[in-house]
């Protein structure tokens, strides 16, 4: 890899502006693609990717063939709604339909993981998550650190040129 994918600041470009850093790059993508969102009580976005090129995306939704959160309403049990898939299961299952390995891949979430699909991203072989919204969940903090997965908050530039 020529840049490191990991960086996170810009850098000046030959006309002044500043370009942004990967991190910064993906995390604007994955912020888009939660705007495709379908449960109305969250909007999340996941983007995967491997030497600097996006793999797969995932938005929460409900799955193929089954009516969307915003049109039948949610199914919620114990707080979560059971009728949408999140978002980063369909990035996942994305790579699945079509052929996309994803070992060795970084995640770029609008939200921290649950344990579920921190499960699902260290068995699909994600080796970095960046997150910018938190969602404590500790028992997806313990089995990311066991698998050796790199777990993120990302901090946003707050200075642009």
């Amino acid at each position: 890899m020529h840049e490191d994918e990991r960086t996170s600041g810009g850098r000046p470009s030959d006309n002044g502006t500043t370009r942004p850093g990967w991190d910064e790059y993906f995390m604007e993508i994955a912020r888009t693609v939660a705007t495709r969102a379908t449960c109305p009580r969250a909007s999340v976005g996941a983007v995967l990717t491997r030497e600097r090129r996006i793999l797969t995306t995932g938005y929460n939704g409900a799955p193929r063939g089954v009516a969307h959160c915003t049109d039948a309403g949610c199914l919620i049990a114990d707080a979560h709604c059971l009728r949408a898939t999140h978002a980063e299961a369909n990035a996942i299952v994305q790579g699945a339909l079509h052929g996309v390995s994803l070992q060795g891949a970084t995640a770029y979430c609008t939200h921290q993981p649950c344990s579920g699909c921190s499960k699902l991203l260290i068995s699909a072989g994600i080796v970095r998550i960046v997150y910018r919204d938190a969602y404590p969940d500790p028992i997806a903090s313990l089995l990311l650190d066991e698998a050796g997965v790199i777990l993120k908050r990302y901090e946003p530039e707050t200075a642009r040129a």
